[in-house]
């Protein structure tokens, strides 16, 4: 099966406040939009096992005439606490790059 790696011409994560991470899938045309952008692969348990956040608590934000799903997550602590290691959410991104799709439910 592909990964988002594979089917997405740029992940990245960013900053959405002190409280949330939000993450960009870019899929690279409209076909591979169509077929991985609501794959269940994407759900929020992934997030719960990856981020730690809460599954109830996972926005999921689907942008079709940007081929884009921009998914919003609470962050397990809040920005600028002294264990953090990425202040801006920029590095979130990576663990997402390996995740395989290919059931899509659309």
């Amino acid at each position: 099966m592909p990964k988002l790696r594979d089917v997405c011409r740029h992940i990245r994560s960013k900053n959405a406040g002190p409280f949330w991470v939000t993450v960009d899938l870019f899929f690279k045309d409209d076909e591979a939009y169509r077929r991985y952008g609501k794959d269940p692969a994407l759900s929020p348990e992934l997030f719960e096992r990856l981020y730690g956040s809460k599954p109830g608590e996972v926005k999921f934000f689907h942008v079709d005439s940007l081929n884009t799903v921009k998914i919003s997550y609470p962050r397990t602590h809040p920005q600028g606490w002294r264990g953090e290691r990425d202040m801006h959410s920029g590095q979130q991104c990576y663990p997402l790059l390996d995740v395989e799709v290919g059931q899509s439910n659309w």
